[in-house]
């Protein structure tokens, strides 16, 4: 198991494509204070990151009970 550091990087941006000589897979660069790093994933996984994403934003939308609405 590798040696993990206590706090995550921020990401910054990101880019995903589909290489064409490959198209089952999914490339994501995902870009931090550190540099780029490249993922390659199948459509499967991209599907649930892509999910994950929206339910997250979802959440993070959605006002918190007994707060007041704004407009």
């Amino acid at each position: 198991m590798s040696d993990r550091p206590t706090s995550a990087d921020f990401l910054t941006a990101f880019a995903t494509g589909w290489p064409e000589q490959d198209p089952h897979l999914m490339v994501l660069s995902l870009t931090t204070h550190k540099g780029v790093q490249d993922f390659a994933m199948t459509k499967e996984q991209a599907l649930l990151i892509a999910k994950t994403i929206k339910q997250t934003a979802a959440q993070l939308a959605a006002p918190k009970p007994g707060t007041p609405r704004r407009g």
